[in-house]
């Protein structure tokens, strides 16, 4: 092999003469260059505005246009591609504002069986270089590519740019890379040069790469540790590489260690490819405020039903399940609860958030969102899914197992619970 330091061609994969601007062999530009380059092998990808790609990839007349995913003016952003970021448009902002800062865009409700889909074919091109794949989500995970060299004939580098062109032709969207030596910084560097990127990051250089940067870029610095930080006057990265763990961990408790470390570009955590996803939801949201709990509580069990047919699908089960809800001035409320076992089992689900929404469905506040979960996954045992001490619940859950089965015979709409044709509120269908 002659993967040494030389620039790598990102298009043709071939060797690059030194601070050369252009590939020699295909003339690109799309040249990558770093001292590292060929010895580093912890990578995060990321496929670029993924649902928004796959939506212009099967409909090439939106190719030039902006194209927003989300869900009518009372939703939110999902995706947006990168035309309609430019004009402001941002993931996860409200849909009418996002349409006032882009009133040309193209809305495009999410399909997330055919994202998924794409999602797996991406996951399995990626397994092809490495067994030790550690999805995220549905568009992005880690890898490791160490020791990979010899199987594959080339460095890992390559490999990545390989695999990167691969997505392109083969699955028809685009994907961003980022390199380093932990995972921490390969997440960084694979945002930096967005779309079609690949950012290299080496140990030397990750100090002063992070000095300038905002808390925030700190993994697991949310909003709430952000305000923390800043009321101690601490708004970036640099400045806590000057301080001491004790002192840090002083203030800031276990994340003080956190914040020390990582202020160094120092992450311990190795690539499993054990940890798939780590939590099962659905929410919808509505096109007028609701605060009616027997609403609330109807929409609760169809999502219940569709967290439950994933979990399924899946084949897995949780041992928490959260409730979601989003009041009318966009505040979250979150609560869970933890099951005595996993379950998979839609009448579980409901079960056990019901109680947590009749609490916070009093009839006065307004809400606009409403979401259901599980997490905390294992395996499903099916064998073992209707067992209960509580022979009412065992009953059920046999039920509806044996609804599963017919359905997945005959369809979807082959046969329905009592409660889903009646209405929640009466509990004779329970």
């Amino acid at each position: 092999m002659s993967d040494k330091s030389e620039p790598l061609c990102r298009d043709c994969l071939a060797d690059a003469r030194p601070d050369s601007r252009r590939c020699s062999s295909c003339g690109s530009p799309r040249l990558i260059s770093h001292p590292r380059l060929h010895q580093l092998s912890i990578a995060h990808i990321d496929c670029d505005a993924f649902y928004a790609a796959v939506e212009k990839r099967d409909r090439p007349e939106l190719a030039d246009k902006p194209v927003i995913i989300g869900g009518g003016t009372r939703g939110v952003v999902s995706t947006a591609c990168y035309v309609a970021r430019i004009r402001g448009v941002k993931s996860a902002m409200p849909m009418f504002k996002a349409l006032a800062a882009c009133p040309e865009a193209v809305v495009i409700r999410p399909d997330m069986a055919k994202y998924a889909v794409v999602g797996r074919q991406v996951r399995a091109l990626m397994q092809e270089l490495t067994p030790l794949v550690e999805p995220l989500s549905i568009d992005e995970a880690f890898l490791d590519l160490t020791g990979t060299a010899r199987l594959h004939g080339m460095s890992p580098a390559r490999a990545l740019a390989r695999l990167i062109k691969r997505i392109e032709t083969e699955v028809g969207i685009t994907a961003s890379v980022g390199l380093a030596h932990t995972k921490y910084l390969a997440k960084l560097a694979s945002d930096m040069d967005k779309p079609r990127g690949f950012f290299v990051l080496g140990p030397d250089e990750c100090v002063e790469f992070l000095r300038e940067k905002p808390v925030g870029f700190i993994w697991g610095v949310g909003k709430a540790m952000q305000d923390k930080l800043h009321a101690d006057g601490i708004r970036l990265i640099g400045q806590l590489q000057t301080m001491e763990k004790t002192d840090l961990m002083r203030r800031y408790g276990s994340m003080g260690s956190r914040l020390y470390h990582l202020s160094r570009g120092e992450d311990a955590r190795t690539v499993s490819a054990d940890h798939e996803s780590k939590s099962i939801s659905a929410e919808t949201t509505f096109n007028t405020d609701i605060s009616a709990y027997p609403e609330l509580e109807k929409l609760l069990w169809e999502l219940s039903e569709k967290v439950s047919r994933r979990a399924k699908k899946e084949g897995m089960a949780g041992l928490t399940v959260t409730l979601k809800l989003k009041t009318r001035d966009f505040k979250t409320r979150t609560r869970a609860t933890t099951l005595s076992e996993p379950t998979a089992l839609a009448a579980r689900m409901f079960g056990a958030a019901r109680p947590l929404l009749q609490r916070e469905a009093d009839g006065r506040t307004q809400f606009r969102l409403i979401g259901v979960g599980i997490s905390h996954l294992s395996p499903l045992d099916e064998s073992t899914a209707a067992v209960s001490l509580d022979a009412r619940a065992s009953s059920q859950a046999r039920a509806e197992l044996a609804m599963d089965r017919l359905r997945n015979k005959f369809g979807q709409a082959t046969i329905g619970k009592g409660r889903s044709l009646k209405g929640p509120g009466n509990r004779d269908a329970d």
